[in-house]
């Protein structure tokens, strides 16, 4: 017997992420995601997703091209949803359909998909059941599911630990190994020996920054330069606005407390961030609407932003913008298209830094353009990444011993420093760390 392992999305590329392992005669997949470049390009030339079908999305490389396991479709037990970014779930309301299996999450990632489904008017026929942090649930006869708990840049991200005869598979792509995080619990390293102890026979982890020769900074470090920005502010006569990820509820958290330090009235404009906000809100995770004035329609958005342009100097806004997304809100301020005109001295915090895709870095650099045009002071990279680092990996890997590693979320130049990092450790390339592209099959003895 063998775990046979299929890369499907995100092992050709930084994001789309899916994949599916095979026990016996039994499939799991773990998530569905968007290639985020391609949704922002669609967007940019105004082609509206929903008008697309499954197989024009598939071409379109907007989401995997899961013919790859066309033959194990029947086979489909569950579809695992460790966390909530788009690049992991996105995909959900076009291809989850096809697997007559429930999709499991967090109550936060069940929460989010909940929003987009009904955003797309797609009612899925695929049970959404909630799975907890230090829970297990049994799957089928042969496959229980353990969700631990893990740092990440959105709330209640799992690392997904699948009990199996053949042995453990530990799933975790996009986290990060925060000791001090301002929302959530620290990593479970007792939890996580005990499976090494045990014996995992599988990990499959994200390689995104592998490269970097550091441990990645904690979350708390993130507020230390908010906070020093922030309130380092004294200028009461212009506009503050920060933008940074819908999503990243605890980096919000921290910009909404530092907003009320420096007693400016905070509005909160967009869709994308009301989404992301009204789900935590709908778990008990936080209560932004009593702490700050939250815009989610074009007219509500207008009536705020004429406000603000009577007295700058008064308010904070959080928006969305800071990949420099044509339609987001800060886009929309610098080109005039909403009612806000800068004047010389406002500041923007971007409290993120550029995803490296052309179509992000050729965004961001426009928007920064128009801004600096308009004498807009700019703060960038008030930031840390909720990726492992190479250090992180280096710790990850001694404390559970897989027997076998495969990297994911890239391509192989992100993919092989992961996989230069194992052979360091003493695995053997192709034997026991395995570089994958999408579409690959292999089996794991």
């Amino acid at each position: 017997m063998a775990i046979e392992f299929c890369a499907i999305g995100g092992y050709s590329e930084v994001g789309m992420n899916m994949c599916a392992f095979k026990i016996n005669d039994e499939v799991i997949i773990c998530d569905m995601g968007f290639y985020l470049p391609e949704v922002v390009r669609l967007q940019d030339e105004e082609i509206v997703k929903t008008t697309l079908t499954r197989e024009d999305l598939i071409h379109l490389h907007v989401v995997p091209n899961d013919a790859v396991i066309k033959d194990w479709r029947a086979k489909v037990k569950a579809i695992i949803l460790p966390h909530c970014h788009l690049d992991h779930i996105g995909a959900v309301p076009h291809l989850a359909e096809a697997y007559d299996c429930p999709i499991f999450g967090s109550p936060y990632t069940i929460e989010v998909l909940k929003s987009i489904l009904k955003d797309e008017g797609v009612k899925l026929k695929n049970k959404l059941r909630i799975l907890n942090g230090n829970d297990s649930v049994k799957i089928s006869e042969n496959i229980t599911l353990e969700f631990l708990p893990i740092p990440h840049s959105t709330p209640q991200t799992m690392l997904a630990a699948f009990h199996t005869p053949e042995g453990i598979i530990l799933y975790g792509n996009d986290f990060k190994l925060d000791n001090n995080p301002t929302l959530g619990p620290k990593p479970n390293y007792k939890r996580m020996k005990e499976l090494g102890d045990k014996g995992v026979k599988l990990l499959v982890v994200d390689a995104l920054y592998s490269h970097e020769e550091m441990k990645t900074p904690s979350e708390l470090v993130a507020k230390e330069m908010l906070k020093d920005v922030m309130l380092g502010i004294e200028d009461k006569e212009h506009l503050v606005i920060v933008t940074t990820f819908a999503s990243h509820i605890a980096r919000l958290k921290s910009i909404i407390e530092f907003g009320r330090k420096m007693d400016r009235k905070i509005i909160i404009l967009g869709r994308s961030m009301n989404k992301y906000i009204s789900a935590a809100e709908n778990i008990g995770l936080v209560y932004f609407s009593k702490e700050a004035d939250i815009a989610k329609y074009g007219d509500q958005v207008r009536k705020k932003l004429q406000d603000v342009q009577k007295n700058p100097g008064k308010y904070l806004v959080i928006c969305t913008g800071h990949q420099g997304e044509p339609r987001s809100i800060l886009m929309r301020i610098a080109t005039k298209e909403l009612p806000y005109e800068f004047r010389q001295g406002d500041q923007v915090i971007f409290a993120c830094k550029v995803i490296p895709a052309p179509i992000n870095i050729a965004n961001r650099a426009a928007m920064e353009a128009k801004l600096k045009q308009k004498g807009v002071r700019l703060f960038k990279d008030i930031h840390t990444s909720g990726h492992l680092a190479r250090e992180d990996h280096h710790d990850l890997i001694e404390l559970l011993k897989p027997k076998h590693i495969i990297p994911a979320q890239g391509d192989i130049t992100i993919l092989n420093p992961l996989a230069d990092l194992a052979e360091e450790l003493g695995y053997v390339r192709d034997k026991d760390v395995h570089v994958l592209k999408n579409g690959d099959s292999i089996l794991i003895e």
